[in-house]
């Protein structure tokens, strides 16, 4: 029995069986373009319900856990749903359902390529997601993490042209590179120091690593911990983040699969099961940067816990994607950085350690998770009516496609942290969380963030409602893009602000998760 589970069923494989079906009742259906998108809507749906019937029983503070088969003693292919698998696998089946829609009219408008091969490495990335929701341990996490690597990799490079194959390059050579040469000398680590991989469940102070080794082996344990903050770079950290800007050569709901839904989400719920399920917060509260003599000898940087050293390199990344995103004029661009800032508020929230700081990491997997993929849907919609990519081309396109733009304010006003949305509730708790902990350093550097972020984001909204447009500009050309494409991001906005106003959704699962 896994540790920690207290409900053991096969019922847990049902969302990672359905979306293992459902890329080849795609491919099947390639025929009949009708039939093959409504295979997607189907799966997704039923995902979507499949992850939901798990919900109640984890709510009341049980784990579902199940063991498929053994490869080697504590080395097995096992899935678990707790609270942290709750929320990544409600937010990535759920948004799958709108994103299958938007799907539908944008390869359809602009009449796209390899439309079936698209749909069956989208949905299989979904199953990667699933996968790594619902892992119980390192290795099983290990091989769905890599299926979302490889199967995203031609939704990169869809175009087939000279920029995709680039941008695909570095993707792949990004993600792929780093988990090689990282994150699997890091499992192979935690074997030998722990001689299991399973996860410890039900408890996010006590990790894998008994005391006892944790004080013999202080720079072994260390250093595994680097090796996995290096080895998941799907997570965006400076500076293994290059490969996210460059993979915006995709479609644009490939880019908000990316950045909203399967890749970088499963980036940072990986960072996060790793030092709270893998690590605990006893370990990371306790080993300093000392214990890495080769890197901090002593003094005040040697004094530093991990835990506290993650948050500061989170915190540089935030405010250095943050200053170049307020330098680019391409739409999806700002956003790319944009996404590389607000997935460190993640990693910093879980770094510090304290509750509330916690708490705002967590639960900014799903609000960040509905504010993004508003606002890339929102991108490909005004590329879809428009041709257009960059923001200076934008004045007062906003009265041309109001819902577009109405969408894409709300989620902005997300990402800056104004109340009522649900952006503002992940920086209450965060700021909350550095009062706990004493960190200064910490608290300016997010209330800094809070200001670039209106700095790159308000621009935007300015330009397309108050400007004037372009002598020559003829913006009356355009109206709203397919409600295929428009419908699903004005419900995600409306989403982002519900969630503000009842931040108990998703808090509640991390609550039961944390003991809170």
């Amino acid at each position: 029995m896994i540790d920690g589970v207290s409900i053991v069923s096969s019922r847990i494989l049902l969302p990672v069986v359905i979306t293992l079906i459902a890329p080849f009742a795609i491919w099947l259906n390639r025929g009949n373009v009708n039939r093959r998108e409504a295979v997607s809507f189907a799966a997704s749906i039923l995902t979507f319900l499949s992850v939901l019937s798990l919900a109640p029983a984890v709510l009341r503070g049980d784990i579902w856990g199940y063991r498929l088969f053994t490869i080697l003693p504590g080395i097995t292919v096992s899935f678990c749903a707790d609270g942290l698998s709750m929320i990544f696998g409600i937010i990535a089946s759920f948004l799958w359902i709108f994103a299958t829609s938007y799907n539908v009219g944008y390869m359809r408008s602009l009449k796209e390529h390899a439309q079936t091969r698209y749909y069956f490495c989208f949905a299989v990335a979904i199953l990667g997601a699933m996968g790594v929701a619902f892992s119980a341990n390192v290795f099983t996490m290990y091989l769905f993490y890599e299926v979302i690597t490889v199967f995203t990799y031609p939704l990169v490079a869809h175009h087939q042209d000279e920029e995709g194959y680039s941008g695909g390059r570095k993707y792949i050579v990004y993600l792929m590179g780093t988990s090689k040469l990282f994150l699997l000398p890091a499992m192979i680590l935690t074997y030998v120091l722990a001689g299991t991989l399973d996860f410890h469940l039900g408890d996010i102070a006590r990790g894998m690593f008994s005391p006892e080794v944790v004080a013999q082996h202080p720079f072994l344990v260390s250093l595994t911990y680097f090796l996995y903050l290096a080895g998941i770079a799907k997570a965006a950290v400076m500076p293994l983040h290059n490969w996210l800007p460059s993979a915006m050569v995709a479609p644009t709901p490939v880019s908000a699969l990316l950045h909203a839904v399967a890749v970088v989400k499963a980036g940072v719920f990986c960072i996060s099961r790793i030092m709270l399920s893998a690590f605990g917060t006893r370990t990371l509260g306790t080993l300093t940067l000392s214990s890495l003599r080769i890197f901090a000898p002593g003094g005040l940087l040697g004094g530093t816990t991990l835990g506290i050293a993650t948050a500061y390199i989170a915190a540089f990344t935030i405010l250095a994607a943050s200053f170049i995103a307020l330098t680019k004029d391409d739409l999806k661009a700002r956003l790319a950085y944009s996404t590389v800032s607000q997935l460190s508020y993640i990693i910093i929230g879980v770094a510090m350690l304290s509750t509330a700081a916690v708490q705002g990491g967590l639960v900014h997997i799903a609000h960040h998770a509905f504010s993004k993929i508003t606002l890339f849907f929102a991108a490909g919609a005004i590329f879809v009516s428009t041709r257009f990519r960059k923001i200076s081309l934008m004045n007062g396109l906003g009265r041309r496609m109001p819902w577009t733009f109405g969408a894409f304010g709300l989620a902005s006003l997300s990402m800056i942290g104004v109340p009522p949305v649900c952006g503002f509730v992940t920086k209450w708790y965060l700021v909350t969380g550095t009062l706990q902990v004493n960190q200064t350093i910490l608290l300016v550097a997010l209330l800094l963030s809070t200001a670039l972020n209106a700095g790159y984001f308000v621009p935007v909204l300015y330009r397309a409602f108050f400007k004037q447009p372009e002598p020559g500009a003829h913006i009356e050309q355009y109206s709203e893009a397919p409600a295929v494409m428009v419908v699903p991001l004005f419900i995600t906005a409306v989403i982002s602000v519900l969630l503000g106003l009842y931040p108990q959704t998703f808090l509640n699962f991390v609550n039961v998760f944390g003991k809170f």
